[in-house]
């Protein structure tokens, strides 16, 4: 196998590994608009996950531009490991906890972080590649490291509660 052939397969598995994440990515975020829907964190989620749906349009754009053909195996994969994730315990047998949306926030920051990577990466490779546009690129990590920001504020927003709720709990076992 020449170089370029080891190269472009190397960035057809890199990329769809990536889309494989923003797909998980934007079904954990979707779930959790609709989980919230009514509160603020339901509609900041709502707005990220229409960013991450814009950002995840854009990955399939790029990869189209290069020739990357989209393993679908991978993007159900992750599909279904999103539904997965939703049974992980969370000290609550039928319904949600304060715990559930600490660790769904730290999910997407996770996810948020690694499409960050992702852009970073393309941005070193694009003087090499003439088919990725650097201004759109930069735009693109522009916006995760605003998601970030969202996130961190929302996940600071629910260790309040969270820790909130757990003290009013334990007083409440203390009176009975």
């Amino acid at each position: 196998m020449n170089g370029r052939l080891a190269e472009s397969r190397m960035v057809a598995i890199y990329l769809n590994d990536h889309l494989a994440g923003a797909t998980a990515g934007l079904e954990l975020a979707r779930r959790m608009a609709r989980e919230h829907q009514g509160s603020d964190l339901g509609g900041e989620v709502k707005d990220l996950a229409g960013e991450i749906s814009l950002d995840r349009q854009a990955l399939l754009r790029l990869m189209a531009a290069l020739g990357v053909p989209v393993r679908r195996y991978k993007v159900y994969g992750a599909w279904a490991g999103e539904k997965i994730g939703r049974l992980k315990p969370n000290g609550r047998v039928v319904r949600r906890s304060g715990l559930s949306t600490l660790i769904e926030l730290e999910g997407m920051r996770l996810g948020v972080e690694g499409k960050a990577l992702l852009w970073r990466a393309l941005l070193e490779w694009a003087p090499r590649e003439p088919r990725l546009d650097t201004r759109r690129l930069q735009e693109l990590l522009a916006g995760a490291r605003q998601q970030t920001e969202v996130l961190d504020a929302l996940h600071r927003s629910a260790v309040r509660r969270f820790l909130t709720e757990r003290s009013d709990q334990r007083q409440s076992e203390a009176a009975r």
